[in-house]
């Protein structure tokens, strides 16, 4: 299957918290990063996930925001440091590659005026965010 998801990560699940209706799956990623993903109940009982399982961890690049500053209290659980690797700058839309501090590159796809007002470049520090109900999970 082939998928336009950019950002597809092997991982290991660490634990499954299942709840009544979503289920929050914690996930090492083969690089070393941890990673929160939040599914529904119904798809951690079709996937049959469980502590030590072989997983790939999806994310669309559309949904990894990019921090600059340092990221005080906030929601999201997925904080990723790293560094820029590249900007693409397009019309509307610009693609920044990270390469994550544990291994890894990670792709986040942000508005072209969001990117102009980071001043984002080749090098900097940054911190990528990620709900963790961005997070798909995929099972062999």
């Amino acid at each position: 299957m082939q998928l336009s998801i950019r950002n597809r990560f092997d991982a290991t699940v660490e634990s499954v918290t299942a709840g009544p209706a979503m289920t929050a799956v914690r996930a090492r990623l083969a690089s070393g990063p941890e990673i929160t993903s939040a599914i529904t109940s119904d798809a951690a009982t079709d996937l049959n996930l469980a502590a030590g399982s072989a997983v790939q961890v999806l994310i669309k690049s559309t949904e990894v925001g990019v921090a600059v500053d340092p990221v005080g209290r906030v929601s999201i659980r997925n904080r990723l440091p790293g560094t820029v690797a590249s900007v693409d700058q397009g019309t509307a839309m610009t693609v920044v590659k990270i390469d994550l501090a544990d291994g890894g590159v990670l792709t986040s796809a942000i508005t072209s005026e969001s990117a102009a007002d980071l001043s984002l470049t080749a090098g900097m520090p940054v911190t990528a965010l990620v709900k963790s109900t961005d997070v798909s999970i995929a099972a062999p």
